[in-house]
């Protein structure tokens, strides 16, 4: 550990081109969807007849069983790259349908030896999924929670139900961040809702720093669009580069991972997706040629891969492994692969 550590300090110190007498902490900060982590039994008032022992998906204890361990690794590997044995600070998630879920989820090997916590406030999602935010205490103290609503815009949508952003505010590196973890309205709903809630999140973002300027600010989530998509672009204002967004703009680091390099978090229909985003405010990045990293400072990202996160034979081969396809169980991991964005600062 030590020793990875120390090669990680001397990497950073080339990457950033700091003096040799510079230290610097690293911190990552990741999402990843669960793709449908239920428990075996049912909530009242919530669709989940699917994933009970007798309904669709046969869903019993043993694959029950499965998918936390599979999913524990795959969150204990998120950051491991540049932080091995460390992971990540902070993990957004999306598609888990309760406390007893994540009580089972952290309570895991990989996750428990870690430490983690999460955070979760029930939601009105009438299927029963709701978003979470796992943290590690050893970096991140929680200050602050609330669930902010979906509100529908027209009168027409007047009883409309979808998940809304789960905001938690707290201290990572000694400063005021914020991340607002989101799973926005599926696809089966028009663009117009995913624009919604772009409008809407950027009232949360504004909110937070009009409280305080200085807390950094982190949107993450299943988007259901891509970061060429109006609710990116237009509805939380999100540009594609760092010499493009303004004061009141967000940092989209996806964009041209996907329209450039024709990358994704998802496949479908032939082609990837990137769904999956964390995006940051203004306050977090270097202007061009700047290398200042006396607060709290964006560093690099990329799109967490796993051989055992890819599906490795069959008609699905190279799409992401999912737990069930095509009504076969594939003892799989999500339809959607993490995302991870790293942080870094310099030691006083």
């Amino acid at each position: 550990m030590k020793k990875d550590l120390f090669i990680l300090a001397l990497l950073l110190c080339v990457t950033l081109g700091a003096s040799a007498q510079k230290k610097f902490n690293l911190y990552a900060v990741g999402f990843y969807n669960q793709e449908n982590l239920f428990d075996t039994c049912h909530d009242e008032g919530k669709r989940d007849y699917d994933f009970l022992p007798n309904g669709a998906y046969k869903w019993n204890g043993l694959k029950y069983s499965h998918k936390l361990r599979n999913m524990s690794q795959a969150l204990a590997d998120l950051g491991t790259d540049k932080l091995p044995g460390i992971g990540c600070a902070l993990i957004g998630l999306s598609e888990v349908e309760n406390s007893k879920a994540l009580d089972d989820l952290t309570a895991q090997p990989a996750l428990k030896q870690r430490g983690y916590k999460y955070v979760h406030v029930e939601g009105p999602d009438r299927r029963g999924i709701d978003c979470a935010l796992l943290y590690n205490p050893r970096f991140f103290t929680v200050k602050d929670v609330r669930l902010v609503p979906y509100v529908p815009e027209e009168k027409k949508d007047s009883n409309y139900v979808t998940r809304g952003y789960l905001t938690v505010s707290g201290t990572l590196a000694g400063e005021h961040v914020a991340v607002i973890v989101c799973h926005w309205p599926s696809r089966f709903a028009t663009s117009y809702y995913r624009e919604v809630a772009g409008r809407q999140v950027r009232v949360v973002k504004d909110s937070l720093l009009n409280a305080d300027p200085n807390c950094k600010v982190f949107v993450m989530g299943d988007m259901n669009d891509d970061p060429t998509n109006k609710s990116m672009t237009e509805g939380l204002s999100c540009k594609p580069s760092i010499e493009k967004t303004g004061k009141d703009d967000m940092y989209n680091p996806w964009y041209n991972i996907l329209t450039k390099q024709g990358k994704g978090t998802l496949f479908y229909n032939g082609s990837w997706n990137l769904f999956d985003q964390i995006v940051m405010t203004p306050n977090l990045l270097n202007p061009k040629g700047v290398k200042d990293y006396s607060t709290l400072k964006y560093f690099q990202h990329q799109i967490h891969i796993r051989p055992y996160l890819i599906q490795s034979e069959g008609k699905y081969k190279g799409s992401p492994k999912r737990t069930t396809a095509g009504g076969v169980w594939l003892d799989g991991y999500s339809d959607h692969l993490p995302v991870v964005v790293y942080l870094v600062k310099e030691q006083k």
